[in-house]
C-alpha cells in the first residue's frame, strides 16, 4: 500500500482515503488525502482579521447617520455592539465544543438543531455564508466609489439594464478577483495581507473617530437626533430603530468571525477565547467613539447627500487634496482587510458545510496549499453577480443580512439546547446559567429583528422586497443541496430530525453520560 501527502504541518482534520481504479487487478492501492486546515494561527491573527469591523462602520456610517441624525446613528450603532459583544463572550463554549469544526458559528446551529430540524444547519450555513461572502461586493463597490470621489470625479458613465456597470463597480471586480488570487495561495498571504492592510486602517480610524474631537469645528450642537420626532408614532419610532439594529447586526456582530479559524489556532482554547473576547472590546470602542467624532463636524444633511463621497469632502477640507489622497489610500487598505477577511472566513464556511454532510461534497476540497479553492470560487461567482445586478451596497447588504441574522437565531438558541441535549459533552470553556439564558434572551431579540427589520426595510430608503426574497431564495438553495447531498450523494433517506448518537472521543455516547 501506498500513500501520498498533500500537507506538511499540523492538521486540524484529516480526509479519508480513496482506492486508486487504475491499480494492478488484485492490488489494493490507496491514495490518502490528508490534506487539512493547518494549525499556523495565533489569536492575534484572528483579531487582525476581525479589524474588518470597524471598516464596515466607516462604510455605513454615513447612511445611518445621513438619517438618524449623529445620535441616532450613536444609540443603533453601539446597541448593536452591545449585544455584539455579549454574544462574542456565548460563543466561546461552542467554540472550543467543536475545535474542529470549520465554519465559525454556523456549526454550532447545525450541532444544536439536527436532533429537531436538520434544515437549520444548512439554513444557517449559508446565511453565515452570504454574511460575510457579501462584504466582497460591498467593499468593492465602496472602494471604487472612494476612488472615483477622490480621482475620477468625472468619470459618471454608467450602463444601465439588466446589468449595472460603471467604473465603481469595474474596479469592485477587479478587487474581487485580486483578494481571490491571494487567498488561493494559501493562509500566509492571507496573514500578510491581514496585517499589512490592519496597519492601514489604524490611520483613518484615528483621523476620523480621534481627531475631529479637537478641531475647532466640532460643536456638539451639530448633532441631531433622528429617531422620531413631531408626527411620527411611537411604534414608527421604534420600528425605525429595529431596522437600523438589524441591519447594523451585518457590520456590529461580524467580530465573531474569530471562531471561524478555531481549528487552525495552535491552542484552539485560548485562542479563541481571547480572539473572540479582545476583537469585540476594540470595536466596541470604535463604535462608541466615531458616531459622535464625525457627527461633530459633519451635518446629518451633508452625510444623508452622500453617505460615502463626504469623507473626500471632509478630507480635503481639513488637511488638503494632497494628504487625503493618502488617507484615502490607507481607507481603502481598511477595507481591503474586511475583502480578505470574508473571502478566507466565507470559503471556510462553504468547506465547513461541505464537511459536515451539509452540502454537496464538491465543496469539501482543499487545494495543494490547504485552502478551500472551490469556495473561493464560489465567492468569486456571486459577489461579481451581485456587482453587477443589484443597484446598491444596502441593497446587496440587505439581500444577505437576512439569512445572516437567522444564524445568530439558530446559533444562540443552539447553545441552549446543546445544554438540554448533550450535558455531559466536554466544554473547556463553560459559561454559568446566566450566561446561558442570555443566549435565549438574544435569540429571541435576534428573531425580532429579523422579522421587523426584513418586512421593513423599505423605510430607510435603501431597498425594498425584492432584496428580501433574493435572501429567502438562496436559504431555499441552500435546502435543496442539503437535500441533494442526502439522497444523492449520500445516498441516505432525506430525514428532517437527525437522531444519530453522537460520541466524544474518551467519553462515549453523549446520551448515555449524566449531567
Amino acid at each position: 500500500m501506498t500513500s501520498s501527502s498533500g500537507s506538511s504541518g499540523s492538521p486540524a482534520s484529516s480526509a479519508p482515503g480513496t482506492v486508486d481504479p487504475t491499480a494492478t487487478p488484485g492490488t489494493a492501492t490507496i491514495t490518502v488525502d490528508d490534506r487539512a486546515l493547518l494549525k499556523t494561527m495565533h489569536w492575534y491573527d484572528g483579531f487582525v482579521m476581525a479589524l474588518s469591523n470597524p471598516g464596515f462602520i466607516i462604510a455605513n456610517i454615513g447612511y445611518t447617520a445621513g438619517q438618524l441624525g449623529a445620535l441616532g446613528a450613536l444609540a443603533v450603532w453601539l446597541g448593536s455592539m452591545v449585544i455584539a459583544v455579549l454574544q462574542n463572550k456565548i460563543y466561546t463554549e461552542p467554540a472550543t465544543m467543536f475545535p474542529t469544526h470549520s465554519g465559525g458559528i454556523s456549526m454550532y446551529a447545525f450541532e444544536g438543531w439536527r436532533k429537531r430540524f436538520t434544515l437549520a444547519g444548512p439554513m444557517s450555513a449559508a446565511g453565515y455564508w452570504a454574511g460575510w461572502s457579501s462584504v466582497l461586493a460591498i467593499f468593492g463597490m465602496t472602494i471604487g466609489s472612494l476612488v472615483q470621489a477622490q480621482w475620477f470625479p468625472g468619470q459618471t458613465w454608467s450602463v444601465s439594464g439588466v446589468v449595472h456597470l460603471d467604473l465603481p463597480r469595474v474596479i469592485a471586480v477587479a478587487l474581487i478577483l485580486g483578494i481571490w488570487i491571494v487567498n488561493a495561495l494559501g493562509v500566509r498571504p492571507v496573514k500578510i495581507l491581514g496585517y499589512l492592510t490592519g496597519g492601514l486602517l489604524m490611520v483613518p480610524l484615528a483621523l476620523f473617530a480621534l481627531v475631529p474631537f479637537f478641531l475647532p469645528e466640532f460643536a456638539w450642537s451639530r448633532m441631531s437626533w433622528g429617531l422620531g420626532g413631531a408626527g411620527v408614532s411611537a411604534w414608527g419610532t421604534v420600528q425605525l430603530a429595529l431596522v437600523w439594529l438589524y441591519l447594523n447586526s451585518w457590520s456590529a456582530y461580524g467580530v465573531e468571525v474569530c471562531a471561524t479559524f478555531a481549528p487552525e489556532y495552535h491552542d484552539t482554547k485560548r485562542d479563541t477565547r481571547l480572539a473572540l473576547q479582545r476583537s469585540a472590546m476594540f470595536s466596541l470602542a470604535v463604535y462608541a467613539l466615531l458616531p459622535l467624532a464625525l457627527g461633530g463636524v459633519v451635518g446629518q444633511q451633508t452625510m444623508a447627500g452622500s453617505p460615502l463621497g463626504f469623507y473626500t469632502g471632509l478630507l480635503n477640507r481639513e488637511i488638503g487634496h494632497g494628504w487625503s489622497d493618502l488617507v484615502v489610500v490607507f481607507m481603502i487598505g481598511s477595507f481591503v482587510l474586511g475583502m480578505n477577511a470574508a473571502s478566507a472566513g466565507g470559503a471556510r464556511t462553504l468547506y465547513g458545510m461541505s464537511k459536515s454532510g451539509m452540502t454537496i461534497r464538491w465543496l469539501g476540497h482543499l487545494s495543494r496549499h490547504n485552502v478551500p479553492n472551490r469556495g473561493m470560487y464560489v465567492d468569486v461567482v456571486a459577489n461579481i453577480l451581485a456587482v453587477l445586478l443589484l443597484p446598491s451596497t444596502v441593497a446587496v447588504l440587505a439581500a444577505s443580512n437576512f439569512g445572516y441574522v437567522l444564524c445568530h437565531v439558530l446559533a444562540l438558541s443552539a447553545v441552549v439546547l446543546l445544554r438540554r441535549d448533550r450535558p455531559g459533552w466536554p466544554r473547556p470553556l463553560r459559561l454559568k446559567t446566566g450566561w446561558v439564558v442570555l443566549a435565549g434572551v438574544l435569540a429571541v431579540l435576534n428573531a425580532v429583528l429579523l422579522v421587523v427589520g426584513s418586512l421593513s426595510f423599505g423605510i430607510t430608503g435603501y431597498g425594498g422586497s425584492g432584496q428580501l426574497l433574493v435572501g429567502i431564495g438562496l436559504l431555499a438553495l441552500a435546502c435543496l443541496l442539503y437535500a441533494y447531498r442526502q439522497v444523492v450523494e449520500d445516498k441516505k433517506p432525506f430525514r428532517l430530525r437527525d437522531d444519530a448518537v453522537e460520541t466524544v472521543e474518551g467519553v462515549g455516547p453523549v446520551e448515555q453520560v449524566a449531567a
